[in-house]
């Protein structure tokens, strides 16, 4: 092992003597970093390594690298990098390689030698830790996809890139993603043929023997890779990533003809194609005559109304619930976009309000809608039109709490007198476990409209939930009202009622503290019952409230030489980090710190 080392060590002494020769670096520097390369390069060879050695050596020579970087612009030496910074890149891509010849698995380790030769520009080497990577991991589709963008972006070579696809695709014949790039790569491919042809005869320069292939740069293998994919895979939603992709080059109109054509052909039975048919019909230009801004709203309203038509004849066919969610989403995009003309904003909210009408009336509105419509119902102030809405959601969806609680805030806002039985007709209907919002909903309803004997009788029946969830957000909202109520007397009768009334909360013994704290003259007995009933529910995992307790026996109506007891009992009862966590803050209580 001291004979690899020593090697390894004496490899360095060239870039070293360069380094000081050069003025980069001091002999006392150099030595230093002869020292501390030891010490690392001894780690790598004893019998147990761990991934942190071969990591902090390479962070470390990846620093030096920057220092250099650094230095050499700060006194403007440009030379001998072969000698320097080369013999320094190659170390490290040669630890890289040690790590994960013995970490094969380990990607992200993989992901930081290639992060690392891609900044220092090493695209040979680039390529190598490539190709190892994937003949280890070739059943990650995303590693072949990051190579194949490499060697186009950081090579220039689309060959390569191509090859690594089809290798790619061997591996994964069915992948969207990786199909989606291929055909990304190619277009881009001809895109860069076209410039270079066009520079090439604004340049008027003789190419000589060599010729642009008409198909290529149209986009043919595009159309090639096209086929191929949806050859393999079905499905509307894949077709419109690719016409996507393919309407972001100028070149590819007959590509996007022939996608689009395959689409209607196909797909007529998917809510995808029609919604993209549909908005199609908005991509229509605004001619000449149409620039005033009441005529470029008129022109918007026939485009809108083209869209609708679409919808329509899709509907025919293909009346599902995917199909009206389509055709209400267009809708709604269209009623919140904003516009000065009263006339097409009117006529918006009217189709969008139809439109959710008819698909409620079919059964086959989806849940997220009904918040749209109640709130655009809001909005017209059709107070009666908004109530029948919000009581036939709940009969949609009987069993969602989002919708009862859309419904029941709707209801509190109109200021229904049927708000007192619909929240009882939503517990009855909603799983109990799932019913802490409705409750939460109602206590805040009847502390506001509600009579205080009928907001008490609400919270004794929230007490009973076997939920413990629900029973102890009703405790602390029952203290709190008590004491707005009724004053500290009522909420320390509350308390005491509850207090053996389990499950508890943290908060519910907080909130009563707090409240004695707020009387004028606060009774440290009282704190501490509360202290001790808090400590005997959350004693064995609250440090924080034992540190609490020891501020207000340290307080001025405390008795400080109680301090020691608690601090005994607190360590007799915390378990585990909480332990370590309650010696640490009670360190720095003592000496002042906190």
């Amino acid at each position: 092992m001291a004979e690899i080392v020593q090697q390894r060590i004496e490899n360095r002494i060239p870039e070293l003597e360069q380094l000081e020769r050069v003025g980069l670096f001091s002999k006392k520097e150099v030595k230093s970093m002869l020292k501390r390369a030891t010490a690392l390069e001894y780690k790598l060879h004893r019998l147990i390594i761990t991934k942190v050695d071969f990591i902090a050596y390479i962070q470390y020579e990846i620093n030096v690298l920057e220092l250099i970087k650094k230095r050499r612009s700060r006194i403007g030496y440009q030379f001998k990098r072969e000698e320097i910074e080369y013999s320094i890149i190659s170390r490290i891509n040669s630890i890289f390689r040690r790590a994960t010849t013995k970490w094969k698995d380990d990607v992200q380790l993989w992901l930081s030698h290639i992060a690392f030769c891609k900044k220092w520009n090493t695209k040979v080497q680039l390529s190598k830790v490539f190709s190892s990577m994937l003949a280890i991991h070739p059943e990650k589709p995303a590693l072949w996809i990051m190579a194949a963008k490499s060697e186009l972006e950081d090579r220039n070579l689309s060959e390569s890139a191509r090859q690594l696809f089809l290798r790619a695709l061997r591996f994964h014949p069915e992948s969207k993603k990786v199909y989606q790039e291929y055909f990304r790569m190619e277009l881009l491919h001809a895109e860069k043929l076209r410039k270079q042809q066009k520079e090439l005869e604004q340049a008027e320069m003789d190419v000589g023997e060599y010729e642009f292939s008409p198909e290529i740069m149209s986009g043919k293998l595009a159309e090639l890779v096209y086929r191929d994919a949806t050859g393999k895979i079905q499905g509307a939603d894949f077709i419109l990533s690719l016409l996507t992709i393919a309407a972001i080059f100028d070149f590819t109109k007959e590509l996007q003809d022939t996608i689009i054509q395959d689409l209607q052909s196909k797909y007529t039975d998917d809510s995808l194609t029609w919604d993209f048919m549909a908005k199609r019909e908005l991509e229509a230009t605004v001619g000449e005559e149409l620039q005033t801004a009441k005529g470029r709203a008129s022109d918007i309203a026939r485009r809108e109304e083209r869209c609708c038509q679409v919808y329509e004849e899709g509907l025919k066919s293909l009346n599902t619930e995917a199909m009206w969610a389509c055709y209400v989403s267009f809708c709604l995009e269209r009623f919140k976009r904003k516009t000065n003309v009263q006339e097409l904003k009117e006529k918006r909210q009217e189709r969008l309000l139809a439109v959710l009408q008819r698909a409620h009336d079919s059964s086959l509105l989806k849940e997220d809608f009904y918040k749209n419509w109640l709130q655009v119902l809001l909005s017209s102030g059709d107070s009666e039109q908004t109530a029948a809405v919000a009581m036939a959601a709940t009969q949609r969806y009987r069993q969602s709490v989002d919708v009862w609680c859309l419904a029941l805030q709707t209801m509190v806002h109109l200021g229904s007198g049927a708000t007192g039985k619909l929240f009882q007709d939503a517990l009855k209907h909603v799983n109990p476990k799932l019913s802490l919002p409705l409750w939460q909903l109602q206590v805040e309803w009847s502390m506001t409209s509600q009579s205080p004997e009928e907001t008490e009788a609400l919270f004794q029946r929230g007490l009973l939930s076997v939920v413990p969830a629900v029973s102890m957000e009703i405790k602390e909202k029952y203290l709190d009202w008590s004491y707005r109520a009724g004053g500290y007397k009522k909420a320390r009768k509350t308390f005491t009622s509850l207090h053996e009334s389990r499950p508890f909360s943290k908060a519910f013994f907080t909130r009563m503290i707090q409240m004695e704290k707020n009387q004028e003259t606060p009774k440290m007995s009282n704190l501490r019952d509360f202290y001790e009933r808090a400590l005997r529910e959350f004693g064995s995992t609250d440090d924080d409230l034992w540190l609490e307790y020891i501020r207000e026996e340290l307080g001025p109506s405390g008795q400080p030489e109680n301090c020691g007891m608690i601090h005994w009992r607190a360590m007799k009862m915390l378990e585990g980090e909480s332990v370590e966590r309650f010696l640490a803050q009670y360190t720095l209580l003592q000496t002042g710190h906190i």
